[in-house]
């Protein structure tokens, strides 16, 4: 068997396309909005590879405006805004996922590069008009932001280009961009590279092909790099748990939080990043058991639970199967075939010796026990809020965690850990964005507030440090409660995208 190959954006664009067709009311405004932001993103990149004449650029350049068009009849208007790390169409917030990671981050970026904030079709655009004003988009002139978009602005009048209109950053967006913003987005190629490439992986090994290890190492090192430089950023990505990609994304978050938990155990950097291959493959081995059992929404039967079992010992065989058996240490598959023993080895497989557990089992059944409860699975469409996953492992001796790593891991995420949903005293709502430098204050974390005390939701939102005091020597805010974020419609990864 082979693997099929993705889907192109032109195959992305037809089927968003005929979604365009189909949807009515709400569902239009959303479905349209994608298919906007996909044709944008699409003919950009066509006219980077083709020239104007080719077939596949017109068709892109008939659809974005067929879509504009059709925004512009049904809702009367067609607007395309950032904010801070959002994409609004007209006015409705789009939701960036692993598999529009692409659309949205290049039109993010080409849009920062040349000061726009808005751009609004003021009538039906041609496609000589769209060609126009995403070939200045592609070629900006001048160094600075501001001059890039004053040049803009006149390119376009003196083309006789009247159909749009633009107005810039606003001042908080612009005060986002330099390395704050740099480094968020370098923590974002990093997670959907990861993911891509252990999605790569698990397939090849579930289809008995050689896996791409060299690609594998290299994300590895990647998110070594990428802790040791900014933690905050790539671990508050972990909060996105794609429940479509659940296997490789929590294969790729697991990695994060024994990476993460390692640093501060004191590991060193060769050491964290064997610590990181084996914990990438933990779960190697559940790419050999039926997809349909993995996927059972009901009860197991013994034979199942017997299947899902075994998927320790059978990663330790996917591992052993690798081409050059050299490119996995004796560390990894002790980790594959551990990290569901208990501290007593009364987990699963059953131990044959009595053994204490491997370093890296312990750290890695820590990160894989904490990423699990708190992600939406297929048997479990509830998962459990961070802050009692944490009070559970660390109160609860039968989960049969090392207490030492627990607690190591509490003080990184904080008694609130990262994409936790509080409610402060104010009667504002948050979530934990990271948590505090201070020791003494884990139950202080910096939050992110995204509604006032009135209900009102807000994107971004604003980063406060609940250890601030007023002039009178009280906390300014204080978390009285953890809530369900999708009770008022909010969906934490947004937040950290």
């Amino acid at each position: 068997m082979t693997t099929p190959p993705r889907p192109s954006v032109a195959m992305r664009s037809s089927v968003a396309m005929q979604a365009l067709t189909d949807a009515t009311g709400e569902a239009y405004v959303r479905v349209a909005s994608r298919a906007f932001i996909l044709a944008f993103y699409g003919t950009m990149r066509n006219l980077r590879l083709y020239p104007f004449e080719n077939a596949v650029v017109q068709q892109s350049l008939q659809d974005l405006s067929q879509i504009t068009n059709d925004l512009l009849v049904r809702e009367k208007e067609c607007e395309f805004r950032i904010a801070g790390e959002f994409i609004f169409v007209n006015s409705t917030r789009l939701r960036l996922d692993l598999d529009n990671y692409s659309s949205f981050s290049a039109l993010l970026t080409q849009f920062r590069q040349n000061g726009i904030g808005t751009l609004r079709a003021l009538r039906a655009p041609a496609t000589r008009d769209w060609t126009v004003l995403i070939g200045f988009l592609m070629n900006p002139q001048g160094v600075e932001v501001a001059e890039r978009y004053g040049a803009l602005i006149k390119r376009l009048a003196d083309t006789g280009i009247t159909s749009f209109e633009l107005a810039p950053l606003a001042e908080t967006d612009e005060e986002q961009g330099g390395q704050q913003v740099e480094s968020k987005e370098k923590a974002k190629r990093t997670y959907a590279k990861s993911v891509a490439a252990t999605k790569d992986v698990i397939n090849s090994v579930r289809m008995g092909q050689s896996a791409n290890i060299k690609k594998i190492k290299r994300v590895v090192q990647g998110i070594v790099d990428q802790i040791l430089a900014d933690e905050t950023s790539l671990v508050g990505l972990t909060t996105i748990r794609d429940y479509d990609d659940y296997t490789f994304t929590h294969s790729v978050n697991v990695c994060i939080f024994s990476i993460a938990l390692g640093r501060r155990l004191a590991l060193t950097r060769l050491q964290l990043y064997d610590l990181g291959m084996a914990a990438l493959f933990h779960d190697i081995g559940k790419a050999r058991v039926p997809v349909d059992i993995i996927n059972k929404s009901d009860v197991l039967t013994d034979d199942e639970w017997r299947a899902i079992a075994a998927h320790p010992w059978l990663g330790v065989l996917a591992l052993f199967s690798v081409r050059d058996q050299q490119e996995f240490p004796y560390r990894s598959m002790l980790v594959a075939f551990q990290h569901h023993m208990k501290r007593d080895l009364t987990g699963y497989p059953r131990s044959l010796r009595t053994k204490d557990l491997m370093f890296y089992a312990k750290i890695v059944a820590v990160a894989d026990g904490f990423d699990a409860a708190t992600s939406r699975r297929s048997y479990q469409t509830t998962p459990m809020a961070p802050s009692a996953v944490l009070q559970e492992m660390r109160d609860n001796a039968r989960r049969g965690m090392d207490p030492v790593i627990v607690k190591a891991f509490i003080n990184l995420l904080g008694i609130y850990p990262v994409g936790t949903f509080v409610v402060l005293d104010t009667f504002e709502l948050a979530i934990v964005h990271a948590a505090s430098p201070d020791p003494e204050m884990l139950s202080r974390p910096l939050v992110r507030i995204v509604s006032d005390d009135m209900g009102n939701v807000q994107y971004p939102g604003s980063v406060v440090d609940l250890t601030e005091r007023t002039e009178a020597g009280d906390h300014r805010r204080t978390i009285i409660k953890t809530a369900d974020p999708e009770r008022y419609g909010i969906r934490v990864g947004d937040y950290f995208v």
